[in-house]
């Protein structure tokens, strides 16, 4: 992209992106902001923002071309280029984001885990190789994104291990908040808080306000 855009944009991309391609994959040929709005649970206002960022991707009174707005979103979100992934902990969720292995999404693919267990570092899940943490160094090897789902006493030393390996950014799914440079990227998936964060807001915001 040649200019910078908000994050909050930038994050809806994705979203965009998955339902323009359903709407190709059906044959439609052209959307409006409208029955983009109803799909994705964004209010149109927003969409037509998030849009004008880019310049004009529509027409007023036309809609959206389905086709033009799919090639827009791949060459921006790279969907051609493979992003790969290192898992690092293969517990209950780290299994279960093997087995999901963003199977929704063209361009992020785990190629590669690693576990303390000796039980679990000898199999292979999905045909992902699962090393031992301690060949961590050894078998990175050029992989730039890793998903944390170690214990949270552990995490802040394997970030310090895959930053010196060169991670460039990292999705912690663990409680800890990390201590990182700031040329790495980091997000923080808290499960925990999300749900108490959903139920404060299921009991004291109803939908009908």
């Amino acid at each position: 992209m040649e200019k910078k855009i908000p994050q909050a944009t930038a994050k809806r991309l994705p979203l965009y992106y998955r339902f323009i391609l359903n709407l190709h994959n059906q044959g439609k040929t052209r959307v409006s902001s409208k029955e983009l709005s109803d799909a994705v649970k964004v209010d149109s206002a927003t969409i037509r923002r998030d849009f004008s960022y880019f310049g004009a991707l529509g027409k007023k009174g036309y809609g959206y071309n389905v086709e033009y707005l799919l090639q827009f979103f791949k060459d921006t979100l790279e969907q051609d280029a493979i992003t790969e992934v290192a898992l690092i902990g293969v517990g209950n969720l780290g299994t279960a984001l093997i087995n999901y292995n963003f199977s929704q999404s063209n361009n992020t693919k785990i190629v590669m885990a690693f576990d303390r267990s000796k039980r679990t570092a000898k199999t292979e899940n999905g045909n992902i190789p699962i090393y031992s943490i301690e060949q961590l160094e050894e078998k990175l090897n050029g992989v730039e994104v890793a998903i944390l789902t170690v214990p949270a006493a552990a995490a802040q030393d394997i970030a310090d291990r895959l930053i010196d390996c060169g991670i460039k950014g990292i999705v912690n799914f663990t409680p800890a908040r990390l201590t990182i440079p700031d040329d790495v990227r980091i997000h923080h998936i808290d499960l925990s808080v999300e749900l108490q964060s959903f139920i404060y807001f299921l009991k004291n915001y109803p939908m009908n306000e």
